[in-house]
């Protein structure tokens, strides 16, 4: 009988040779309900599949006979160097997939030499992060009704050292996650069959919930009632936090509240990417969260060369939104991209094993961005540019 093509079939994320193993890896060690959260999209979830097919649609043109024995993938972001041109993005309730989920990010991000950014809906809070971690931190934050909330925030930030402040905008209204919804038979009570599910996961309830219960909106809890402070409740009450009135004098506010580095993130047109620059801005995150607003967005990686042509040399331009392999981070930056935002990428390294998880998926990555570097015959970073690419949809 001939052998079938396979993923590893077992729970030892060691074992993952790609992300999408790891994916997969992940999916059996949590609960179905915590796997949808961080895989599913919005609506049909066609903005999801576009973010893959963005990247397919580009193949390289690799020269040959080049040296490239001196290769590294180091970097500069806001006048300081990185091992990576990486960056761990914002990510709310990492809690459900490890107890300690934001400190896991934030330690794998330091030892791998790259920023972590925490989300304002973090389960751990911010002075512990710096605390217990440090390294390269960002903090992102969500504008809400109650204007005391971001500017308690801004100023506990500034107080723990967190080095740039990542303002996001294009989750104010919040996306129709509805195979993430049908998980439950109201918001925040999962249904029968997923706390039968979760009930199969004995080792996920004894590291999630043992002995302190559902992880809590650790930044946010001023801004929450009582009884809405835990993860499941909360998210119900969240969506009557924030402000759907966002706009350009919101950032301004911001922008004159936060002293550091500051990063507008939610930008696909090339008018907002100008529109930042003005407000002073010193960076830019192009994104469509992920496929999980919005269904039906262009990719990031679409508009990417006509926004670097037009703000490339005034912003910091960083991109996220479908990644997976280190082929797709160095696409980006050969079109004009000075670093790459991971989100569910690292997230299946978490739910598969923690800390050790996260740092795992990042070396597949930076093994892929250094092999890559050395089959297009570059030895950095700064030697790739759209030379070395071909867009068959064009």
């Amino acid at each position: 009988m001939a052998l079938q093509r396979t993923f590893h079939q077992g729970t030892d994320f060691r074992r993952a040779l790609s992300i999408a193993e790891l994916r997969l890896i992940a999916r059996r060690r949590v609960p179905h309900f915590a796997f949808e959260y961080v895989d599913s999209g919005a609506q049909d979830e066609i903005t999801l599949r576009r973010n893959r097919s963005a990247f397919e649609a580009i193949g390289f043109i690799p020269p040959t006979l080049c040296d490239t024995s001196a290769r590294q993938q180091r970097t500069r972001l806001f006048g300081a160097e990185l091992s990576s041109p990486l960056v761990v993005a914002p990510t709310a309730l990492n809690g459900l997939l490890h107890r300690q989920g934001d400190l896991a990010l934030a330690r794998a991000a330091k030892a791998a030499g790259i920023p972590f950014t925490l989300a304002t809906l973090s389960t751990v809070t911010l002075e512990r992060v710096a605390r217990e971690v440090g390294g390269r931190l960002w903090m992102q934050l969500y504008l809400m009704q109650d204007r005391r909330v971001a500017r308690e925030i801004i100023a506990r930030a500034e107080a723990a050292g967190f080095e740039a402040l990542v303002l996001t905008s294009d989750a104010n209204v919040f996306g129709q996650r509805e195979w993430d919804r049908r998980n439950y038979r109201a918001p925040g009570q999962l249904n029968l069959r997923n706390l039968l599910d979760v009930a199969r996961h004995p080792g996920w309830l004894w590291q999630i919930l043992w002995p302190h219960g559902i992880p809590r909106f650790a930044n946010v809890a001023s801004a929450l009632p009582p009884e809405a402070r835990s993860a499941r409740a909360g998210v119900a009450h969240l969506p009557r936090l924030m402000l759907p009135d966002i706009s350009w004098q919101d950032l301004a506010w911001v922008r004159e509240a936060w002293p550091r580095t500051l990063i507008l993130k939610g930008v696909l047109t090339v008018a907002d990417a100008e529109r930042a620059a003005r407000h002073g801005c010193d960076g830019i995150v192009l994104t469509n969260h992920g496929g999980r607003q919005l269904d039906g967005t262009i990719a990031p990686l679409e508009v990417l060369p006509e926004i670097a042509e037009a703000v490339g040399k005034q912003l910091t331009l960083l991109i996220d939104s479908g990644f997976r392999r280190g082929t797709d981070v160095v696409k980006a930056l050969a079109l004009g991209a000075d670093g790459v935002m991971l989100g569910a990428a690292t997230l299946y390294g978490l739910a598969a094993g923690g800390e050790a998880g996260v740092t795992h998926a990042l070396d597949i990555l930076r093994g892929e961005i250094d092999r890559t570097l050395g089959q297009l015959g570059c030895n950095s970073i700064a030697e790739l540019g759209p030379h070395l690419l071909k867009n068959s949809s064009r």
